[in-house]
């Protein structure tokens, strides 16, 4: 159906959505908050995949989510990486006009609907580690800050993709004779289907992989560390390390140190058991009054929340402190 169709029925609904860069997740919503409709697809970050692909995306997975249901959505909150720089923004709204989305349109970070979707309105601190990573905070007078979430070239410390690619490299120093011998080599070299280091440059190179496909390879990062391999702990433990001083800055910059508030870990790449388990320790240094949960439902969920909360006339998404 068409995302401007006029429907029959007259309370609010509203549409929460999610674009990550290795999926996207969209939620229908009624009026109180019922999930009436849910769809996925596959990511849509702004700078991984481009303008075209991301439209793609946000249109399919906003088509399948209303079905047949004839409704209009009276918001949608679309959470996405990168959207705090004003020109993505931009685009943003602009192919969302093409798609024909004639509701109002919030766009926030995609850190900040994963916020929402973990402990609501209280004041924490998120720290996402999927294909990329960043952590974002709000305090208690609705002032946000973030640290990191710059992309897998400038930064992305911590992350699938960061881990992945030290990875790699662990595998290509051992084997021309400038690395220390890693159980990394076998388990990587099975990823990607190949039986040398040597092969990796054609896997790598000439596939014009993502960065979602180096994230993948955290499995194989994983299995040596079950394994007890010292440089697969390492990448994890300098992985743990440079998530906990995004926190850090985050927490800072609120100054959040001497209060109770709630890390929320979040991001596939922090599933992994030894990088949690690294991590959590380095946060309640940062901030022993703060307790630490695990993000167990969709950051879709803060998106539809921010969305109903705007659609009642409460919405308001925190500024930035320092910008």
């Amino acid at each position: 159906m068409s995302l401007s169709t006029t429907g029959s029925e007259s309370a609010p609904y509203v549409l929460g959505i999610d674009a990550g860069g290795t999926k996207t997740v969209c939620l229908l919503a009624d009026a109180t908050g019922r999930i009436l409709g849910e769809a996925r697809a596959g990511g849509a970050n702004l700078a991984s995949v481009g303008e075209l692909e991301v439209e793609k995306v946000l249109h399919e997975v906003m088509e399948r989510a209303l079905g047949d249901r004839l409704v209009r959505p009276a918001v949608i909150c679309l959470g996405i990486a990168g959207v705090d720089r004003p020109n993505d923004a931009a685009v943003i709204r602009r192919l969302m006009r093409r798609i024909g989305a004639s509701a109002k349109v919030l766009i926030a970070n995609d850190a900040l609907i994963a916020l929402v979707a973990g402990i609501g309105h209280e004041p924490g601190v998120v720290i996402i580690a999927g294909t990329g990573s960043i952590a974002y905070g709000r305090n208690d007078g609705d002032e946000a800050a973030r640290a990191g979430g710059w992309g897998y070239v400038l930064g992305d410390e911590g992350s699938g993709y960061w881990i992945g690619r030290q990875a790699l490299r662990a595998v290509v120093r051992h084997a021309d004779g400038r690395g220390r011998p890693t159980a990394l080599t076998p388990h990587v070299l099975a990823h990607f289907g190949v039986e040398r280091a040597q092969e990796l440059v054609y896997a790598i190179y000439h596939r014009n992989l993502r960065p979602s496909a180096i994230a993948a390879v955290t499995r194989a990062v994983q299995q040596a560390a079950d394994e007890g391999d010292d440089v697969a702990l390492s990448i994890l433990a300098v992985g743990a390390r440079e998530l906990a001083g995004c926190a850090a800055s985050v927490v800072r910059q609120l100054d959040l140190a001497a209060t109770p508030f709630t890390f929320v870990l979040a991001g596939g790449t922090l599933s992994l058991p030894r990088l949690s388990a690294d991590l959590k320790p380095l946060l309640l240094d940062l901030a022993p009054q703060a307790t630490i949960v695990r993000l167990e439902r969709e950051p879709a969920w803060g998106a539809v929340t921010l969305a109903l909360a705007d659609a009642r006339g409460e919405g308001r998404l925190p500024t930035y402190k320092h910008t």
